[in-house]
């Protein structure tokens, strides 16, 4: 049997387009059932109280429903604010991406750790690593400089 994939944008912004369904059927498998959904600050801060006691809007949370269902909730406000404080190195599109691979790893039953970090390396290489580009400190410059990814 397939699994289902949804996406329910809550919001007024438009979605940058992203590989959902190959990487949902990359990491949690093609019989998994998953639904992300897009809601505002407001709706997120409810959740993010409700499910995790913090009262404040959080960039994701992920809902295991059971072995082979789950939700994944993105605050795009949240993450366009982190982008733009460089929080991250990475752009919008790069971000989200980021994240929805984030949850989908927990929704798999992985816990923050090393071999979380190498699996969310990998699948962001796989997915969005031709666009990628890293901080690097230039000591002769005595400074960090932005670098575009190298052809290995």
């Amino acid at each position: 049997m397939q699994g289902e994939f949804s996406l329910i944008n809550k919001t007024r912004g438009k979605l940058p387009s992203l590989p959902f369904l190959k990487i949902k059927n990359d990491i949690l498998g093609s019989k998994y059932s998953l639904s992300v959904a897009l809601v505002d600050e407001k709706t997120s801060k409810k959740l993010n109280k409700k499910y995790r006691n913090k009262n404040k809007p959080t960039n994701i949370l992920s809902f295991p429903l059971s072995k082979s269902m789950g939700e994944i909730i993105l605050c795009p406000t949240v993450i366009k604010k982190e982008v733009k404080i460089k929080k991250f190195d990475k752009t919008y599109r790069e971000l989200l991406g980021f994240l929805v691979i984030h949850g989908m790893l927990h929704l798999e039953g992985m816990e923050h750790s090393s071999r979380m970090e190498k699996a969310e390396n990998k699948y962001d290489q796989k997915y969005f690593g031709g666009h990628r580009r890293r901080i690097v400190h230039d000591a002769s410059r005595g400074r960090r400089i932005l670098k575009g990814r190298t052809k290995s």
